[in-house]
């Protein structure tokens, strides 16, 4: 199977700074707004970033049970990741992949855990908050409906233990990590691999 020409790695560098950096700009003046302040939700300590680590340990052992299962579906599902979102960070270095996963991380959950979560908890409660969030996560996500479903799963999970620990940096080391986890494998899977993606019937 062909796949795209891979942009070159300052490229997506700088576009992940642009649009990332944006989300953290909007959530910040967005939650002051609204009355749901990101600052306020995020203490600093040194058990949120162990607590962190802990949590993206199940995201990443579900990564490697999707890129490894047979199942058609997700079969499917790697082909197009392969094709559409690997190439994009073809050419990162590893120190890139880290910016743009730290970007992302801390960008999308100030935003959806920190500022939008936490308004709809305040007018419609924890539990529908929790799943209008992740939905819109997901939709936000569309590289296929599926990866958009996986998306709002995750962002239910990222959601949860916001709620859980009461400590938006928590779920920021999640997907900070986790992305950096995925991409750097992707990539390196990527370039050590280039033939190995196969059309998938179905």
């Amino acid at each position: 199977m062909m796949r795209d020409t891979p942009l070159p790695g300052g490229s997506v560098l700088t576009v992940a700074v642009f649009f990332e950096g944006g989300l953290l700009v909007l959530a910040w003046g967005l939650g002051h707004l609204l009355g749901a302040p990101v600052g306020d939700q995020t203490t600093f300590t040194p058990s949120a970033f162990v607590l962190g680590a802990a949590a993206t340990v199940p995201l990443v052992a579900g990564l490697y049970w999707i890129l490894h299962t047979p199942w058609g579906v997700l079969a499917r599902l790697r082909v197009v990741i392969e094709d559409k979102v690997v190439p994009l960070f073809a050419n990162c270095s590893v120190a890139g992949i880290a910016v743009v996963s730290i970007l992302a991380g801390v960008g999308e959950e100030a935003l959806f855990r920190g500022v939008l979560q936490t308004y709809f908890a305040g007018h419609v409660g924890v539990v529908p908050a929790l799943l209008v969030t992740s939905s819109l996560f997901g939709l936000l996500h569309p590289v296929t409906a599926v990866y958009a479903v996986m998306a709002g799963l995750i962002g239910l999970y990222l959601g949860v233990l916001a709620v859980w620990h009461d400590n938006l940096l928590v779920p920021m080391v999640v997907h900070s990590l986790y992305d950096f986890v995925a991409l750097t494998y992707l990539v390196r899977h990527h370039r050590l691999q280039p033939d190995s993606v196969v059309d998938v019937a179905g």
